[in-house]
């Protein structure tokens, strides 16, 4: 069975574009990655940093970079996507952020970083931020997975729309699936393993106690109001989830909507995107208004 792209952890196929990758070896393991313009920055100017959603590489934001080729910018294959080696010590998140962290810092990419985060990309940056706060100048989360829901909003959300199966539970259902089949990529396969230990105690658990974030300028689009697809009818009748999927997307879209407005409540220069019917993919559907978005953030970023 296929799984749906709109639950939020989908592998989006990689776009090539036309510059060839790079490698550096990190620890023991050979990182791809691509980069332009790098050499002719200003002293201070941003670096557009693109972390990927899950099991996708830098290749996914290739209708970003080609609307975008003024602006410098970095995009990696993370630990076993794409063209990247698969590193067995990457075993959570924290371990994810510090590769990219060292993979930037080899690269001799210099800092600020202006991260951008599609889907599990999402919490990766926000994650970044919080480690490493001083060099991030600003964050654009492309339609970004619910890290911050809690136990007791999903059970809630789960009984309004009267259905058995929570977000965090499918979650954990399809990242089972997909490091158990055969028939996906290993690295696809070993990022599912990764992430389903991280959220077999406490979901997305390593981000429970982060601190709030520097005041730098955050924007985040969120596409909801998705209109229910028959894959998603068909999934919810195979694998017995009993979801009433219209009331149950409409609570969790009410949710994943305020916690990201509260994440953004007190930075300057920040903004909630919301799309209602647009898919997770925003900027492949829409790439110029990612594109508008995210150079007018590139742009506030500069001049601080």
């Amino acid at each position: 069975m296929k799984i749906n792209v709109l639950l939020m952890c989908c592998v989006l196929s990689f776009t090539a574009f036309a510059q060839q990758s790079q490698f550096i070896t990190v620890g023991k393991t050979k990182l791809a990655f691509k980069t332009s313009s790098a050499e002719k920055r200003e002293p201070g100017e941003p670096i557009i940093v693109y972390e990927a959603g899950f099991g996708s590489g830098g290749g996914s934001f290739a209708p970003l970079i080609r609307l975008l080729p003024d602006i410098p910018y970095f995009a990696y294959d993370r630990n076993g996507l794409g063209e990247s080696a698969i590193d067995t010590a990457v075993r959570t998140d924290t371990d994810v952020v510090k590769q990219l962290h060292d993979l930037l810092s080899a690269a001799k990419v210099a800092p600020p970083y202006l991260l951008v985060g599609h889907s599990l990309g999402g919490p990766f940056i926000r994650l970044y931020a919080a480690t490493y706060p001083d060099i991030v100048c600003g964050l654009l989360f492309i339609d970004p997975t619910d890290f911050m829901l809690t136990t007791a909003e999903d059970e809630q959300a789960k009984k309004a729309s009267g259905s058995t199966t929570g977000y965090i539970g499918l979650m954990r259902i399809l990242f089972n699936q997909i490091a158990n089949d055969s028939n996906t990529g290993e690295g696809v396969r070993n990022e599912a393993q990764r992430e389903l230990k991280t959220m077999n105690s406490v979901f997305f658990g390593e981000y429970t106690a982060l601190p709030p974030l520097k005041n730098i300028p955050v924007t985040v689009i969120i596409s909801y109001a998705k209109p229910t697809e028959p894959s998603q009818v068909q999934m919810n009748t195979d694998l017995k989830l009993n979801i009433n999927l219209d009331i149950w997307w409409k609570e969790y879209d009410r949710l994943r909507n305020n916690h990201y407005s509260d994440m953004i409540a007190h930075n300057q220069n920040s903004s909630l995107i919301l799309l209602p019917g647009y898919s997770h993919g925003i900027h492949h559907q829409d790439p110029e208004l990612v594109a508008k978005a995210l150079r007018d953030l590139y742009q506030t970023c500069h001049k601080r």
